[in-house]
């Protein structure tokens, strides 16, 4: 049995552990098929998640380019739908830090221009709206957005619902060196069927290490579509807006800077 680290908060809304345990689980089922190491699920309840204990080091090149390709095998271990959530799992399922987390809709969408509008964005922003961070304005912004998602999408919108870690950003991303060669390991995911191109515009987003390095890895075994860089400011927008709810401040500017941008 793996020595366990309990991650917990009292109050926690319902099922916020159990959508992040069977999460992990999903994830980690792709390993069979050359995905990125999951940190392993012990066991979870109303207001804990007990999950194995990693050591971290540092990252390296070598180890970046292994998981870029590692994340390209899991995102082609698939989903049934845009919006999917975890198997085994039909509550709400959740995006967010853990003191605040905010629902995320799960659906059955079939293609990724509907599943961003309906699901991600239309959402987040009246969360938004409701808190007082984001206004009127915003949400006519975000429509001006919405209509113009199938030249936004281009190409990319014929890809089929990979199965993301829907969090990743630097710090939801360890590196391990506990079974020998320094390896990335997976935690704290907001995992569901979506679009390849988001879990690598989260990595972009708040910065990470040997990042070229992890591109080239994914293409190596999945090429993206063309443009797929230019996009990354599209699959930003939801994560940003949902800063907007949880930070408000800077956030907000942010968010509306990106989709002017996208409009010029």
């Amino acid at each position: 049995m793996a020595v366990a680290y309990r991650k917990s908060r009292g109050g926690s809304p319902d099922g916020f552990f159990e959508c992040e345990g069977r999460g992990l689980e999903w994830l980690g089922k792709a390993q069979t098929q050359g995905g990125p190491r999951v940190v392993e699920v012990i066991d979870w309840g109303a207001d804990y998640l007990d999950i194995e204990r990693v050591e971290s080091t540092a990252p390296t090149p070598g180890a970046a380019y292994r998981f870029g390709a590692q994340l390209a095998h899991m995102h082609e271990a698939g989903a049934g739908h845009f919006g999917s959530g975890p198997d085994g799992y039909d509550g709400t399922c959740y995006f967010g830090p853990l003191q605040d987390p905010v629902p995320m809709d799960t659906g059955d969408w079939s293609d990724p221009a509907t599943y961003l509008a309906e699901g991600r964005l239309r959402p987040m922003v009246r969360m938004g709206i409701a808190r007082g961070s984001l206004n009127r304005s915003d949400m006519d912004l975000t429509e001006r957005v919405i209509e113009a998602l199938p030249q936004l999408l281009g190409p990319a919108a014929d890809d089929h619902p990979a199965r993301l870690h829907g969090d990743l950003w630097s710090g939801n991303v360890m590196w391990s060196a506990d079974r020998g060669r320094t390896e990335a390991v997976l935690i704290d995911p907001a995992a569901h069927g979506g679009h390849r191109e988001e879990d690598l515009a989260m990595l972009h987003l708040f910065g990470m290490p040997y990042l070229s390095q992890i591109e080239d890895g994914y293409q190596s075994v999945h090429p993206l579509a063309q443009g797929w860089r230019d996009r990354y400011t599209l699959w930003q927008l939801y994560p940003i807006a949902g800063h907007c709810v949880f930070f408000g401040g800077g956030y907000v500017s942010e968010y509306r800077s990106m989709c002017r941008s996208l409009l010029e």
